[in-house]
């Protein structure tokens, strides 16, 4: 589920017959419930907008969706390697990094 660039999981409780839903690009806590996909639906909308009016009654910025962008760490040995197969393959570090996480786990 997307709403205003949040993006939602969701989960059925079976015990509750409640689904419950979390956003989860964002490092902020927003979650919703609902019994019924459209419950469900409304819920996710309006803590999505509660928690932006909640920000905004307290003057701070919104965490906003993440940006596509992360500093990942890695030995100099490692990224003397990666750089070097990178360039091999006559692509940016940036894209040979993206292509191999994009192939999922090893």
């Amino acid at each position: 589920m997307t709403y205003k660039g949040y993006q939602a999981i969701v989960e059925l409780h079976e015990e509750d017959g409640v689904f419950h839903g979390e956003v989860i690009n964002t490092r902020d806590v927003i979650t919703f419930q609902g019994s019924s996909v459209e419950e469900l639906k409304l819920a996710f909308e309006d803590s999505v907008n509660d928690y932006l009016e909640f920000c905004a009654s307290r003057g701070e910025d919104p965490e906003k969706p993440f940006s596509g962008k992360f500093l990942v760490r890695v030995p100099p040995e490692v990224h003397r390697l990666i750089m070097a197969e990178a360039r091999r393959q006559g692509k940016s570090l940036n894209a040979y990094v993206l292509e191999k996480l994009r192939q999922g786990p090893i």
